[in-house]
């Protein structure tokens, strides 16, 4: 697309970059002693400045003051596994704190005149627990009911791991080597095997293969697990081939519009009326202590840092955070949450004023800056009545750690946009169309990353619970990170919570089989 084309579309940045703290700095440095520096990292308003002094110089940086409050449980973090920790909680006197200005976390729903659209999560499966947790709060999941294509070499392929593989635009040998490496795949028994799969990369299981198919699977596992095929376990690759691609297959997918944002736009909605003097955003937590009769949690609301006391605090919060703010975590604990790998993954959604594409639900898209695209409204596209007025494409854009920095300023996530913007009309010339606005929400550390050994012994040493605190998040379950298992971690740390202010030991955890 020419550089004249491009200046009459409006484009839209949004989204934290890093653990920010949208705060009055100001009124910080009174009490930290600290005067406010120029920086460069500015988008929107947005600062980062005090989570970096948490990181830099550690929660002792600040003075904290005494406790004004106390509750039965502090919750950290308002993604999906706040969320849900909060509506466990509902008969305790908790207080939710949120950094960002909104409640969702990496499960968080936008909107275009009325049109809901993703930044993130996008579908769940039929026998995940968020299926059935969607249904208890009172969403009804909608069938996506699409094998997965993919855009190859400017043609479409529709069921790219079933029948597509006989269409696939390769030679025919290349094509037999896709089949053969379905066949290898679909024979492993990955139950019986998983202790042993889960701590080898996928790589493994390339070797010999050509290149084309480790593209192909260099695409699909960003996107879905955060990592390339040389540092993802390969259980992951090889249970996913299976899924799309085994002899009892069916999409058992199942999502809203605009994806799983929905959860927790529910989660919010039903919280709220009740609870809402107990559920601040904007509050950044620089420092959680045990003490020996309650646990200390301080945090900056309003320009003022604050000190709660609790009975047990639920840490909701990505692991590279919570080891930061979390003072007293054992020598071996806080490593293990220092092995957790997070890679840096805006989303780039297309917004079009007409149909553009409506051939599939998720479309891969390898070799290219974005991974694959949805269709945000692909649910209810075939609903009785329904029109569409805008054709949104969510871009999913994985991107490496060492490219996380060309997502703090305006210019370097508007050229990450810009690119997937060109490759995306350069997939198939009936793409070849300019969308009425580009939005670009920026995520540094959204995912982790699957890597070997990490579902097998780092997860379970980093969520182990510190006398009166423990740890949910999706990071804390494993084996990818999904909405699934942010809610799953959210169940088992207020299990883990109300053992303890119940004075009854610890539910044990389930080990993994293999």
């Amino acid at each position: 697309m020419s550089a004249n084309r491009r200046d009459f579309i409006k484009f839209v940045v949004a989204g934290a970059v890093t653990a920010g703290c949208p705060i009055d700095l100001s009124a910080v440095a009174a009490q930290t002693g600290d005067a406010p520096r120029a920086h460069t990292a500015d988008v929107d308003g947005e600062d980062n400045r005090i989570c970096h002094q948490v990181r830099d110089k550690g929660s002792n940086f600040f003075t904290r003051p005494p406790a004004t409050e106390r509750h039965d449980v502090v919750i950290i973090g308002g993604g999906v596994s706040g969320l849900t920790a909060a509506y466990r909680l509902r008969h305790r006197d908790f207080l939710l704190l949120e950094k960002e200005p909104h409640w969702g976390g990496n499960a968080y729903l936008m909107d275009y005149q009325g049109n809901a659209y993703a930044t993130g999560s996008a579908f769940l499966s039929k026998d995940e627990f968020a299926y059935s947790f969607a249904k208890e709060i009172g969403l009804e999941p909608l069938p996506v009911n699409s094998s997965d294509p993919s855009i190859i070499r400017g043609e479409l392929v529709l069921d790219t791991w079933g029948e597509g593989l006989d269409k696939l635009p390769y030679p025919a040998p290349l094509r037999e080597s896709f089949k053969r490496f379905k066949k290898e795949m679909l024979a492993i028994d990955v139950e019986k095997r998983a202790k042993e799969l889960f701590d080898k990369p996928f790589s493994d299981f390339l070797n010999g293969h050509p290149a084309e198919i480790k593209e192909w699977w260099d695409a699909f596992g960003p996107s879905n697990w955060g990592a390339a095929s040389e540092e993802t376990a390969a259980a992951l690759g090889i249970f996913s081939l299976q899924e799309m691609a085994g002899e009892s297959r069916s999409d058992d997918r199942y999502t809203w519009p605009g994806g799983l944002g929905a959860i927790t736009k529910k989660l919010a909605e039903i919280l709220q009326p009740k609870y809402k003097d107990r559920m601040h955003t904007g509050a950044t937590v620089v420092a959680v202590v045990n003490e020996k009769e309650r646990a200390q949690v301080t945090y900056m609301l309003n320009s003022e840092l604050k000190t709660v006391a609790a009975k047990a605090v639920i840490m909701a919060t990505p692991k590279f955070i919570t080891r930061r703010i979390v003072e007293g975590l054992p020598d071996k604990q806080s490593q293990a949450m220092h092995q957790i790998r997070y890679i840096p993954y805006p989303v780039v959604n297309l917004i079009f004023d007409k149909p553009v594409f409506n051939h599939g639900y998720d479309t891969w898209c390898p070799g290219n800056s974005f991974t694959d695209f949805v269709v945000a409204d692909w649910v209810i596209q075939k609903q009785t009545g329904y029109q569409q007025k805008f054709n949104i494409l969510s871009c999913y854009t994985p991107m490496k750690e060492e490219e996380r920095g060309y997502l703090l300023n305006e210019t370097g996530a508007r050229k990450i946009a810009g690119n997937v913007l060109s490759d995306f009309q350069k997939l198939m010339p009936s793409l070849n169309v300019d969308p009425v606005e580009v939005h670009i929400y920026r995520r540094g550390h959204p995912m982790y990353m699957s890597t070997p050994g990490l579902y097998t012994r780092v997860q379970p040493l980093a969520r182990q619970p510190l006398e009166r605190i423990f740890f949910a998040n999706t990071d804390s379950e494993g084996p990818a990170s999904a909405t699934s298992e942010g809610i799953h971690a959210a169940e088992r740390a207020v299990k883990e919570a109300e053992a303890r202010l119940a004075g009854k030991p610890m539910p044990a955890q389930k080990a993994l089989a293999g």
